[in-house]
């Protein structure tokens, strides 16, 4: 299983990197099988640069903030608008009201919004078998409906927090992780909402507690220092911890 960052920037985009997006691939049946956890502001235009858009097999959303979510409607334009439309619909994961969420995204009436280019699918707790992928969600801490994504393949073990705070989906969500591909928003000294985003060393209380063997972190705002997050985290956590850059790739 391969995990290649296209967007790690919190909360909007940054010059160097678009908001929230993960590539992640597998082998299966003679091809490779592509799906995406979130597509945030953005990062289409740095996903040509890493797979045809056209390729990708699904989407898997965490929750509905903007930053997570809103280049669904430019992925819709391509599928609807090219010259070789209609394509048939790909599934789209999600929280109960995604769809409607991209309708009015896009001014669209909700029905029928994006039905004709995307399966709208809802979390329900169950694991979805999808190709050579095993993904299940786990619902986490924040503002809005929020889930984790437990994401297995080829024998091994990727997870992506997602945007939560401290809770116990994050940690039964990290545990046995691989890789934990973790949000690092708040730094510890900082004035932090409860309930909203983690710091460095929140990720690596939950790497420990979970036995997770990699930490990388992401989703970091422009006004904190990347850096900051990172020695929190590698003071905690005993294991291997990165720092996610847009175009970086893992072999998990």
């Amino acid at each position: 299983m391969k995990l290649t960052i296209i967007g790690c920037a919190g909360s909007f985009p940054r010059p160097d990197s678009p908001a929230s997006c993960y590539l992640i691939e597998a082998e299966h049946e003679g091809r490779t099988w592509r799906i995406l956890l979130d597509l945030g502001s953005g990062a289409l235009g740095v996903l040509q640069a890493h797979a045809d858009p056209f390729a990708i097999d699904g989407v898997f959303f965490t929750h509905m903030h903007a930053d997570h979510c809103l280049d669904l409607c430019g992925y819709y334009v391509l599928r609807k608008y090219h010259p070789d439309a209609p394509f048939p619909a790909i599934p789209v994961h999600g929280p109960a009201g995604a769809a409607a969420r991209m309708a009015r995204a896009y001014d669209l009436p909700e029905d029928p919004g994006m039905s004709a280019e995307f399966d709208f699918r809802t979390y329900d707790g169950s694991p979805i078998r999808f190709g050579p992928f095993t993904v299940q969600p786990v619902a986490v801490q924040h503002p809005v409906p929020a889930y984790a994504l437990r994401v297995h393949a080829d024998g091994r073990l990727l997870v992506y927090t997602g945007d939560t705070g401290p809770c116990q989906g994050l940690d039964d969500a990290a545990r046995g992780a691989d890789l934990l591909l973790a949000e690092a928003s708040f730094v510890t000294a900082g004035r932090n909402p409860v309930g909203l985003h983690l710091t460095g060393t929140d990720v690596a209380e939950a790497a420990n507690a979970g036995g997770v063997g990699r930490v990388v972190l992401t989703h970091i705002p422009a006004w904190n220092d990347p850096q900051l997050a990172l020695a929190e985290a590698r003071e905690v956590f005993d294991g291997p911890v990165d720092l996610a850059r847009s175009g970086d790739a893992y072999e998990i």
